[in-house]
């Protein structure tokens, strides 16, 4: 509950930011800071390497005086990480086109926010783990903070050219992401000194690095898959409005609104559902490492109720409301009517957050990247033909789009159903065991 509060603060903070952004650049460079920043994302989990998921996980299921000897294996891997993403990002950013009509600093940026990334994924992993995610809340909460401080004083006081304006609202990201640090370091300090008074044992560096790899990579595999066919979405969406008759600077002004206004009103209850996966984790991997399925079968059962408590009021706000909501943004804005249809690509986001991460607990990460390649596939595919159309454009896009979600979640409840012995109404099967 606390997680999820400060995932709230966090998450209007994110709404207040993204106003200020949609206000103060306009509409075009507003599209192409929405269109760059999954490129940036993407560089993210790069660096991240799922580090959190995996150093949480084994930290769960290890027993405290092991933990010393985990952070030691995990802040190497870190700094193999990341000095390897940043010398593949000096070598590969400056030859990608994307970054041909922007400012040049946006690619040194990247770069740099590399090692933030790989070494706070340390702390964070360690934290959940040891299920002290309180400090987790406030350092979202400060993140937020400070990146919205930092463009009220940007936009305040100084007027730039667009792309200057768009590197400023990226460096007060990067900015913030660096206090970050600064705050879970010396939270790390302090619980590293306690653990290191105590006794501890010492874990192979071998069996360390086999363990965090074998979440890290395929967990990483999947956030790659989903942060390049998120970069790849502006890209394909502009290309099938162009199909449609749509002119590209136009479309590139409907995908910001999309993402910037629809998507962040749309995720913004999500706060719940990541809230969700982040305790849900260590409790699924403890649990099934035990072969406690009393256990997994109540946390399955409880996510869901949950979900269903605060998506459907939430839902239907954004049905009813949508034009209210989207006027924060933009007086009259085509984002109203795309928040409208997009109600079931959130409704069944919110579901699949917290059923991922049943999959990564009881060690089905493979699944889970089969079926986002699979929902992903089939969502393009929609995506290129419905938004072709001219009769469609947008909302045959966001029909694809709605598709895809619907298709992922069915998958992921399906397999983790079968694997916990239950059916589809979560009932325990006649004579099944687990498998």
């Amino acid at each position: 509950m606390f997680l999820s509060l400060a995932a709230f603060v966090g998450e209007c903070l994110e709404l207040f930011i993204n106003v200020v952004l949609a206000r103060e650049l306009g509409d075009e460079a507003f599209g192409m800071y929405m269109a760059i920043l999954p490129t940036m994302l993407f560089v993210v989990v790069l660096a991240n390497m799922e580090l959190p998921v995996s150093i949480s996980k084994l930290i769960a299921e290890q027993e405290p005086n092991y933990h010393w000897s985990v952070l030691i294996h995990a802040l190497k891997l870190a700094t193999v990480c990341a000095a390897t993403v940043m010398l593949l990002a000096v070598w590969i950013l400056p030859m990608l086109p994307v970054f041909d009509d922007y400012h040049t600093g946006i690619q040194w940026l990247m770069i740099l926010l590399v090692p933030v990334i790989s070494f706070s994924a340390v702390v964070k992993g360690y934290l959940i783990g040891a299920q002290k995610t309180g400090m987790i809340a406030i350092a979202n909460v400060l993140k937020r903070t400070c990146q919205l401080l930092g463009l009220l004083f940007v936009f305040s006081f100084f007027s730039w050219e667009s792309d200057t304006a768009i590197f400023m609202a990226l460096l007060a990201l990067k900015l913030s992401e660096l206090l970050v640090l600064t705050y879970l370091v010396t939270v790390f300090i302090i619980n590293m000194r306690r653990i290191k008074k105590a006794k501890s044992s010492t874990m192979p560096w071998a069996e360390a690095r086999k363990k965090l790899l074998a979440v890290s990579v395929p967990t990483t595999g999947l956030r790659v898959f989903h942060s390049a066919t998120f970069a790849i979405k502006p890209f394909l969406i502009t290309w099938a409005l162009g199909n449609a008759g749509m002119i590209e600077s136009i479309a590139l002004v409907e995908y910001g609104k999309l993402a910037g206004i629809a998507f962040t009103i749309g995720f913004f209850p999500a706060f719940i559902a990541h809230a969700l996966l982040i305790v849900l984790i260590p409790i699924v991997a403890d649990s099934y490492e035990k072969k406690d399925f009393r256990t997994l079968h109540h946390y399955l059962k409880l996510s869901i109720l949950v979900t269903i408590v605060y998506g459907a009021p939430v839902i239907l706000a954004f049905y009813a409301f949508s034009d209210t909501i989207t006027n924060l943004f933009f007086e009259e804005s085509t984002a109203s009517a795309y928040l409208t249809i997009l109600v079931p690509y959130f409704l069944f986001h919110y579901f699949a957050i917290p059923l991922q991460a049943y999959l990564i607990g009881i060690g089905l990460v493979r699944d889970a990247f089969i079926h986002s390649l699979y929902s992903t596939i089939i969502s393009f595919i929609l995506m290129l033909y419905l938004g072709s159309l001219p009769s469609l454009q947008m909302d045959g896009i966001i029909l694809g789009m709605n598709m895809g979600a619907v298709l992922l979640t069915l998958m992921h409840y399906v397999t983790i159903c079968e694997k916990l012995g239950l059916n589809v109404m979560l009932g325990r099967k006649n004579g099944a065991l687990p498998s």
